[in-house]
C-alpha cells in the first residue's frame, strides 16, 4: 500500500470516529428540546411564524413539568423570541355616549327650516313665478309672510285680537291664504277693526260693506263682525279690555304644544272649547271650538309651530318678552 493510500485511510478513520463522537451530543440536545418544547421541527414548503412560535414557547414553558428540563441556553432563547414577537393587540369597546341630538332648525343652502305645511313649492314660487302666475304667486308670499312674522306671535292689543277673531271667523267660508290677501281691504271696511267704531256701524254701512265685491263677504258675516264688535264692549266695561278676558283663559302665558309631526297639531282642544262656550254665552258669534284654537294659533295663546321650525323658538323668546311688556306686575316663568 503506498504512503497516500495510508494517509487517505487514516483520514477517513479519524473523521468517522469524531462524527461518531458528535451523534451522542446531537441526539441528546435534540432529546432534550423535545421535552421542553415538543414542536415538530421539519423540513417543510410552509415556514412557521415567529409570532406563533412565540406563543407555543411561552405556553410550554409554564408547564412546571418541564422546568427540571430548561437550561441557561433554552432560557435565553425563549426570551430573545419573546422580546422579538409582536405584542398581542386587544380591542377594547369604546363606549358611544348616548348625546340627544337637538332638532335642527337649519337645512343647507343656508335655508331655514319651517313647519311642514309651508312647502318648497310655497316659498319658490312668489320669488321665481312668471308674469301669469303673479297672482298665485302673491298669494303664497301672504301666507309664507304670515307663518314667518305673525302666526304664533302672542297678541295683547285689543284691535289686534279684534281682527284675528273676525279673520278666523272667515275660516268658514276661505282659508287663510285668501283671508290674507284680503286684510287690507277688511282692515279699511271696518275701520281698523276698531271694536268701538265697528260697533257703531248702521244699516246703510253694513250694507255697502256686505256689496263690495272686493271683500267678497256676504252680508251676514258682516254682521257677524258688527255683532261680535258691541259683544267686545260689553266684555272691556266688564274686564277693563279684551286682552286680559282672553289671555285669563290661558293663565296670561302661552301653551306650549311641542309637536314634531303636523299630525300631532290639535285642530280643538278642551281650552278652546272652554273658551268657546263662554264666548256663546256672552253673545258671539262664529266662535266654535275649531275656530277658537285657529283664533288662539294666530294670536299666540299656543306656539303650535313644530319644533324643528326657526319660528318655534324664536315665538318663544317673544313670548316672554311681549308677556312682561304686557303684564309687568306678574313675574312668572313663561317658557316652563
Amino acid at each position: 500500500m503506498s504512503k497516500g493510500n495510508v494517509r487517505r485511510s487514516l483520514f477517513l478513520e479519524k473523521n468517522r470516529s469524531i462524527k461518531e463522537q458528535e451523534k451522542p451530543n446531537q441526539g441528546f440536545l435534540t432529546r432534550h428540546f423535545k421535552k421542553i418544547y415538543p414542536l415538530t421541527l421539519q423540513k417543510s414548503t410552509s415556514s412557521l411564524s415567529l409570532s406563533s412560535l412565540s406563543l407555543s414557547l411561552s405556553q410550554n414553558s409554564n408547564d412546571s413539568s418541564l422546568k427540571d428540563y430548561i437550561t441557561p441556553l433554552d432560557r435565553q432563547i425563549a426570551l430573545s423570541l419573546r422580546l422579538i414577537a409582536p405584542p398581542e393587540r386587544r380591542e377594547v369597546p369604546v363606549a358611544i355616549p348616548n348625546v340627544q341630538k337637538q332638532p335642527s332648525s337649519e337645512v343647507g343652502n343656508g335655508e331655514v327650516k319651517r313647519c311642514n305645511w309651508i312647502t318648497k313649492n310655497s316659498v319658490k314660487k312668489f320669488s321665481t313665478a312668471l308674469e301669469p302666475n303673479k297672482v298665485m304667486a302673491s298669494l303664497d308670499k301672504v301666507y309664507v309672510e304670515f307663518h314667518d312674522e305673525c302666526w304664533g306671535v302672542p297678541v295683547y292689543e285689543d284691535n289686534q285680537l279684534f281682527e284675528l277673531l273676525a279673520m278666523s271667523g272667515m275660516l268658514m267660508d276661505y282659508n287663510w291664504t285668501e283671508i290674507l290677501k284680503r286684510k287690507e281691504l277688511m282692515r279699511d271696511a271696518f275701520f281698523g277693526f276698531d271694536s268701538n267704531a265697528v260697533a257703531q256701524m248702521g244699516e246703510k254701512e253694513i250694507t255697502e260693506t256686505a256689496s263690495n265685491k272686493a271683500l267678497m263677504l256676504a252680508e251676514s258675516r258682516v254682521r257677524c263682525i258688527v255683532d261680535n264688535a258691541k259683544c267686545m264692549q260689553k266684555v272691556v266695561r266688564q274686564f277693563g279690555s279684551f286682552s286680559s278676558f282672553i289671555w285669563g283663559f290661558v293663565n296670561h302665558k302661552p301653551m306650549i304644544i311641542r309637536c314634531r309631526y303636523p299630525k300631532s297639531v290639535p285642530l280643538r282642544t278642551p281650552k278652546s272649547e272652554a273658551i268657546s262656550r263662554d264666548l256663546i254665552k256672552r253673545g258671539f258669534r262664529l266662535v266654535g271650538p275649531v275656530i277658537v284654537y285657529s283664533f288662539m294659533q294666530a294670536a299666540g295663546m299656543t306656539n303650535d309651530h313644530l319644533i324643528h321650525c326657526f319660528r318655534y323658538r324664536e315665538c318663544l323668546s317673544l313670548a316672554q318678552t311681549q308677556y312682561m311688556d304686557a303684564v309687568p306686575d306678574i313675574n312668572i316663568n313663561l317658557l316652563y
